[in-house]
């Protein structure tokens, strides 16, 4: 029996985009935040006494600022030296050899896969094969596990691979591959990278994402880590998810639907932040929150959501004792049809009719975006990039716009929620 570490998507140093710009933001939590959770992998190396670990991919996340990241690997590996434990590492899409321009000479316990041809390393106590090969480039858009080597009889064989399989949405089609084709390699485990979340893609082989080390934004929401595979004989394995993150991204969904006024709203929020922050054993929280639902409190809340998104960030730092940062809070909730409903005829009963048209148009979204274009371009870049830009070319990000607008914009005009 043996044990060892598969993990992946690392991003050592991964730079926190636009934290500075959030007020009460942890930055210097999250700055630091790769480099404690390779230290808690480290740890589960050390304290599970491993045989050795795999890193399939995107150690780095990109070209090293200084030599400091790698400075800092190194010292990582060499405590897993001392306790007589092998890495094994292929370089990803953030790591490729055209990437990482800087070097360090690694310890000798240390295996980094070419990056233009398939190779093996062997162990012989354990018995095992490893197969790997890193990208040459950032965009290798070609199955590099076509020319992966046959299994050594008698060993247990395992091939790293950074791809994205057959596809994953928000990841990059790169080094595309099928479960089936690995599969028939022969190989008994197949440790992939470069997907961030969690999965089992196969059983028989185990063919294994585990998702990165550490979330760095909603889009990485939820518990992130490695995977301990302990291998009794080549058919009989286990598989468990250990988490390795220090601060964790989370979504609250708010149904607002059985509040009355915006005060049960919050009171919702504080409720569900308290089984969040339960389900977390506590640990330190990035949280967006979204309000949904048809509620009699929407136009209420929409009148003044300066102040709502205040409340609801008090309640997330009395409810969560400091621990808890609300990164944005997004308002999607309307008021039910029969109540306050819009007179008939004018002006407003034409302003629902648009936005009902726009919403159930795509071209005339595309259109609208199109007209916002000259006003978007000059708005600051980092308000038009990153994973919450402003997209007026995407009519989808032009119907939740819409979305969130519309509740707003009719709360006011009704008179909702009036200052005295």
């Amino acid at each position: 029996m043996f044990t060892f570490i598969h993990a992946a998507d690392i991003h050592l140093d991964s730079p926190m985009h636009k934290l500075e710009a959030y007020d009460g933001a942890p930055v210097e939590e999250f700055r630091l935040s790769t480099r404690r959770a390779f230290e808690n992998l480290v740890e589960l190396a050390l304290g599970q006494k491993v045989s050795f670990v795999l890193i399939s991919g995107d150690l780095y996340d990109g070209d090293w600022k200084d030599y400091n990241t790698g400075l800092y690997f190194i010292n990582q590996m060499v405590r897993l030296q001392k306790a007589g434990i092998r890495v094994f590492v292929t370089a990803g899409n953030h790591d490729a050899a055209s990437t990482i321009t800087r070097s360090l000479r690694m310890p000798d316990n240390v295996t980094l896969f070419a990056a233009n041809r398939a190779e093996t390393a062997t162990m012989d106590d354990p018995a095992v094969a490893i197969h790997g090969r890193s990208f040459t480039a950032p965009a290798e858009k070609y199955d590099l596990s076509a020319d992966y080597p046959a299994p050594l009889p008698g060993r247990f064989n395992i091939g790293m691979l950074h791809t994205c399989a057959t596809g994953r949405p928000g990841h990059e089609a790169y080094a595309p591959c099928s479960p089936a084709r690995l599969a028939q390699t022969g190989y008994q485990y197949w440790a992939l990278g470069h997907v961030h979340d969690h999965e089992v893609l196969n059983r028989e082989p185990f063919i294994v994402f585990p998702g990165n080390t550490q979330g760095r934004h909603i889009r990485e929401a939820g518990p992130k880590g490695c995977v301990l595979v302990t291998v009794t004989d080549s058919t009989d394995i286990d598989l468990a998810f250990t988490p390795t993150d220090v601060v964790r991204w989370c979504l609250i969904s708010v149904d607002a639907g059985g509040s009355h006024d915006a005060r049960e709203v919050i009171s919702a929020f504080a409720g569900q932040l308290e089984t969040v922050i339960s389900e977390n054993n506590a640990m330190p929280l990035a949280v967006r929150v979204e309000i949904n639902g048809e509620t009699k409190a929407a136009g209420e809340l929409a009148a003044d959501p300066e102040r709502w998104t205040g409340e609801i960030r008090a309640a997330a730092i009395e409810t969560g004792a400091g621990r808890v940062w609300v990164e944005k809070i997004r308002f999607f909730c309307r008021l039910p049809e029969t109540i306050d409903h819009p007179p008939s005829g004018g002006a407003m009963e034409e302003l629902v009719s648009l936005f009902e048209d726009l919403a159930d148009d795509p071209e005339a979204r595309t259109a609208l975006g199109s007209e916002l274009s000259d006003f978007c371009r000059k708005l600051p870049i980092e308000l038009r990039h990153g994973p919450d830009g402003i997209k007026c070319d995407d009519p989808d990000w032009i119907k939740d716009l819409l979305e969130h607008v519309q509740p707003e914009l009719m709360g006011r005009l009704m008179g909702k929620g009036e200052k005295s």
